[in-house]
């Protein structure tokens, strides 16, 4: 999510204007506002079961809990929030990161403020949602600091009065805001604090009192490449949620406002409003600033109704998809940098992988189009699953799904001395310590998101081990969903409820066919089972699926079996390039002792359902001889290969 390189030194995206669309006068007129399909349920609602609870135990026990152990200086000293605000003074920071001396550092000041306040937001989300009684009682004294540090006028941020407000340039006011608002929001959630949400309140309107809707610049920089600034988009997050609490339309209003200023600026952003509708360019830019964006703009386009910032959506998610490789994963390594996805030759940051499944899980509750159910999957099973280390409490800050090496570069190129983010940590420091936070988050993201409802139904929209305890039409519900899913395709939903309301099950798109133990109908992508139901009654599901062969964006194929994607496995040679003073903690890389890249044959798959691998054979360009290769789920490996090139032979 950060550079330790001055980002101007990388590259520049040309600033291209297209004329206005016809008969609108402006992008950003409001015109009708749009009503969101699905509600979310609360932290509060939704418990993981099953794998999806014990991974979230294990980052727990790991570097999400620990987290304040390993880099205290960063996480714990650092009072950014309070008595370490930054002033004009102040000149360089700690802030863990290798780069170059001099000023040009102090635009990262900002940097502590994001480590600390996204992994407090996964680090809180993972204690509710287990229920961790240990863990609550010292995020309930960090929830009480913070709001301890609020100033009389509402401010809650990290400048002091001097610097607060006043920007030409890079700063971190509002992405700031936006990282620890959104933990305080869970807490608020889980808490049903009402002072915590006074505090939230008070911090935003403070915000829109010192950026005036339509008479101020909040993204104004007098220079184009401006990461903190750029991130602060992402504070729509904070405003949308507001909006759904409370109900008041000046917090969805303010997300169309900060929307047109930030497509107004001269900025080296690739979702501003001009550079969206222009055919003709692709995605250049920062990858997690991109796909964290596609959120804001969606919420601009449900804020206004306006069709020409939906055509700007659309275009988005068109381009989009030329930067998705087969896991799902949008590349961006760390710039997208205008070339399409390569299984091999690019790579992705962890927290783009959140970002991306975040951005298509609210795409799903406001549109209830199940396809954005379908990818956010593909992600967390997949990509997320991939670059999370199967055995050790670490995560690889960059990741391919053609995985050869992981030694510090791209997969064995380490002509760059400084290059470690092709590698696995429980904290990355060396390059920044955010791909670790967004490790943190992205597993209780997906549990939040896996039960939706509306005044009439509760939908199982993103499928896994899970339970869920909600009103829908007034009426205490709960469902136990029953399963282990990706790895099987079975399901059983245990439905305790005395109520007439209407159960949705999401059929993904790789069903082949689909047998369901009640009377139901199948429209718009969803299992509907609409009745009375009385006391405890079990409705088993089950998906009809077999490998199939798909083609990647350049034409190289690839395995799935259901929501999985397959890979070849790759032994590798392990090397402890670091211990921390934590026990059992470790800076890893990998080399394989073997590098052959195979090439595909048009051979069936057979599958052992029992250990869950599968055969195929594959011709190894190396011997010249086509025999069988075990194929495994991608996400259960460090070095693999996951797309062939079809084999002329």
């Amino acid at each position: 999510m950060k550079t330790t390189r001055v980002l101007s030194g990388l590259f520049c995206v040309i600033m291209v204007a297209c004329s206005q669309p016809e008969n609108v006068q402006s992008p950003f007129d409001k015109i009708e506002p749009l009503q969101e399909v699905y509600q979310p349920v609360t932290l509060a609602e939704v418990k993981p079961e099953g794998w999806i609870k014990k991974q979230i135990r294990e980052n727990l026990d790991g570097f999400v809990g620990r987290l304040d152990t390993l880099v205290p200086k960063l996480t714990m000293e650092d009072k950014i929030y309070g008595e370490h605000r930054l002033s004009e003074n102040m000149k360089s920071k700690d802030v863990g990161a290798l780069g170059v001396p001099g000023d040009w550092q102090i635009q990262f000041l900002w940097w502590n403020s994001e480590t600390q306040s996204n992994w407090r937001d996964g680090y809180i989300r993972s204690a509710i949602l287990l229920q961790d009684q240990e863990h609550l009682a010292k995020l309930k004294m960090y929830v009480d600091y913070i709001l301890a540090t609020q100033d009389e006028d509402g401010y809650l941020g990290i400048y002091d009065k001097d610097l607060r407000y006043k920007f030409d340039n890079e700063n971190g006011e509002l992405w700031a805001k936006a990282t620890v608002l959104r933990g305080l929001l869970a807490w608020y959630e889980y808490s049903n604090d009402q002072k915590v949400l006074t505090a939230i309140e008070r911090a935003i309107q403070n915000v829109m009192d010192n950026y005036p809707a339509g008479k101020s610049r909040p993204f104004y920089s007098k220079q184009p490449n401006v990461g903190g600034t750029s991130h602060g988009l992402a504070i729509t997050d904070v405003f949308e949620t507001l909006y759904r609490i409370t109900g008041k339309t000046a917090y969805r209003d303010y997300c169309l406002f900060l929307y047109q200023d930030f497509s107004e600026q001269e900025l080296n952003e690739s979702a501003q409003y001009k550079k969206l509708v222009n055919d003709t360019l692709l995605l250049s830019t920062h990858g997690v600033h991109v796909y964290e964006h596609l959120r804001s703009v969606t919420a601009a386009y449900y804020a206004s109704g306006n069709p020409e910032l939906k055509h700007a959506l659309d275009h988005f998610l068109e381009k989009i998809v030329l930067e998705t490789t087969a896991s799902g994963a949008g590349v961006g390594d760390e710039w997208i940098g205008g070339r399409k996805a390569d299984a091999t030759k690019r790579g992705y940051e962890y927290c783009s992988m959140h970002e991306l499944m975040h951005s298509y899980a609210e795409l799903l509750r406001k549109t209830g189009d199940h396809a954005f159910a379908d990818k956010a999957e593909k992600i967390f099973f997949n990509a997320a699953q991939g670059a999370r280390h199967p055995s050790e409490s670490c995560v690889a800050y960059l990741k391919s799904d053609n995985s050869y090496y992981m030694t510090g570069g791209l997969n064995g190129d380490n002509s760059d001395k400084n290059q470690t983010r092709y590698s696995y940590s429980p904290v990355h420091q060396e390059a920044a310590v955010c791909c670790v936070p967004m490790a943190g988050r992205i597993a209780p993201y997906y549990i939040q998101y896996m039960w939706m409802k509306n005044d009439q139904a509760l939908v199982a929209s993103l499928l896994g081990p899970s339970r869920v305890e909600t009103l829908v039409a007034g009426k205490r519900v709960i469902v136990d969903e029953q399963t282990n899913y990706p790895f099987e395709n079975t399901f059983r939903f245990v439905v305790t409820a005395d109520a007439r309301f209407t159960l949705k099950i999401r059929k993904p798109e790789w069903a082949a066919s689909v047998k369901v133990s009640a009377e139901h109908t199948v429209s718009d992508g969803f299992i509907v089972i609409d009745k009375t139901w009385t006391g405890t009654e079990t409705v088993e599901v089950s998906f009809d699926t077999k490998v199939q062969v798909r083609d990647d964006i350049n034409g190289e194929k690839y395995f799935t079996w259901g929501a999985l994607v397959l890979a070849v496995p790759i032994e590798a040679v392990e090397e402890k390039t670091k211990s921390w003073p934590v026990p059992g903690f470790y800076n890893l890389k990998y080399a394989p002792k073997k590098f052959v890249v195979y090439e595909y044959t048009r051979s069936p798959v057979a599958i052992d359902a029992g250990t869950l691998t599968f055969t195929t054979s594959l011709y190894n360009p190396e011997t010249k001889i086509t025999g069988p290769v075990k194929l495994v789920p991608m996400g259960q490996t460090i070095l693999r290969q996951v797309t062939f090139k079809p084999s002329g032979k």
